[in-house]
């Protein structure tokens, strides 16, 4: 009786959930092909604007990375009609908050005003696509800042090339094989005439996705939104014909080293297919299970019961044409790289030979319930939330109906796909060490 009222109560609240949380919104096209969301949400005075553009990393020149990145930085620099080092002090004097951040993917833009300057945040990225200045002091001082983010991030940091690393024997024609960073030597061969290039094939209306998300009044934006958006004019179109990799099979050996570190690591990486796929999704689950939190899988096998490892993971980098499973220990102790793999692989095994059980799989149920909640609980979330889905997925309406997605995963699904990709013959594995000597 216990067991069947809880049930009951679990679908209820399951029912609640999904009723509670449905974002509504409104999406439609300008005549320049600018797409535009729109998200009404009266319960407090804040309103997010925000520009997703599709450029990241993939698009650049291999012999110009880091260009998608510099321009996170370089569009803040100005416009025909806001001064050079204006930006940031009229978004605080109007009491907002303003950041942006690239991906191998996609570029990313927002403001978070008080409801009553949604105009002026609609008019600075307008300003930023119609007027923006690209100049020779603005590339010089940004290139700077790029090289000391790079400096802090990744060249002094430990463990800052774990990724670089992984990526570059992951991927041999797909541009997903730099980093989002880029070559500072890139940067520093770059003309003026290149950037401004860049500017004019990406930077356009018809390659980007405007949201405006808060407490709006709807009649009242779409007017603003045509007013400032409307005038721009319409790009070239983007062809993308990116090569496709072949299949790994058998498995990489790699070693990679890092000044910074005391401590190796060894990493296990398979390449998955792109974050739209459902395998993608089962694959979200299986690392969860595997490592999300003190009393996962992993965690609990190798750092408290064997305590084989000062940390170990999984998580899947879900992209929008391909994605890459890692697994990742660091040792304790003498404890080799080799042996910290194998116990690794033993519960890869158990998940692809059993199913896990009823009870861990309803515990990953309600993290990723939980998730779906905290996702949508916040208007700035929602806005990146709505950009993302239609600009990587092609699907606006994943905001609501993602979760049922995860919902339809089935203990036979994770067992599948475990099997599917992660097998020793598609990966590589990656010695991570301190300096260059063998850690056998």
């Amino acid at each position: 009786m216990k067991k069947s009222l809880f049930s009951l109560a679990a679908l209820v609240l399951a029912g609640f959930t999904a009723n509670a949380q449905e974002v509504k919104y409104e999406e439609y096209d300008l005549d320049n092909g600018m797409h535009v969301i729109l998200h009404q949400d009266n319960s407090a005075p804040v309103v997010t604007t925000s520009v997703m553009y599709h450029v990241g990393a993939k698009d650049e020149n291999p012999e110009r990375t880091g260009f998608a990145h510099f321009f996170e930085h370089l569009l803040f620099e100005g416009t025909e009609n806001i001064p050079r080092g204006d930006w940031f002090k009229i978004v605080s004097s109007n009491g907002g908050s303003n950041n942006a951040n690239t991906t191998d993917d996609r570029t990313y833009y927002y403001e978070v005003f008080p409801s009553n300057q949604v105009e002026l945040g609609l008019w600075m990225e307008s300003e930023r696509l119609m007027h923006p200045v690209i100049n020779q002091i603005g590339v010089d001082t940004q290139n700077e800042v790029v090289k000391e983010e790079k400096r802090l991030r990744v060249d002094n940091s430990p463990y800052g090339k774990f990724f670089e690393n992984v990526k570059k024997h992951m991927f041999k024609k797909h541009p997903y094989r730099w980093t989002t960073i880029g070559e500072m030597e890139h940067l520093d061969a770059a003309t003026l005439e290149e950037f401004q290039a860049f500017n004019k094939k990406f930077y356009v209306p018809n390659n980007a996705v405007l949201v405006v998300a808060g407490d709006i009044d709807v009649p009242q934006v779409k007017k603003m939104i045509k007013d400032y958006f409307g005038p721009i004019p319409r790009g070239e179109e983007i062809t993308r014909n990116f090569p496709k990799e072949d299949p790994i099979t058998e498995q990489i050996n790699a070693k990679a080293y890092d000044a910074n570190i005391q401590i190796p690591a060894v990493v296990a990486a398979y390449r998955t297919p792109s974050m739209k796929d459902r395998d993608a999704y089962v694959l979200d689950m299986l690392s969860t299970y595997l490592s999300s939190g003190k009393s996962s899988v992993l965690y609990k096998k190798l750092v408290d019961e064997k305590k084989m490892a000062l940390q170990v993971g999984a998580f899947n980098n879900s992209q929008e044409d391909y994605g890459t499973y890692i697994l990742f220990g660091l040792p304790l102790g003498d404890v080799k790289l080799s042996d910290l793999i194998k116990e690794i692989d033993e519960e890869i095994v158990k998940v692809q030979n059993e199913l896990i059980s009823e009870r861990d799989y309803q515990k990953l149920q309600n993290q990723f319930e939980n998730q779906f909640v905290n996702s949508n609980s916040s208007i700035s979330g929602i806005a990146n939330s709505l950009a993302r889905y239609y600009m990587l997925y092609g699907d606006t309406d994943l905001i609501n109906s993602e979760i049922e997605i995860y919902r339809s995963i089935t203990r036979e699904d994770m067992q599948e796909v475990a099997k599917k990709y992660l097998q020793p013959n598609k990966r590589l594995v990656l010695e991570y060490l301190p300096e260059e000597k063998d850690n056998k």
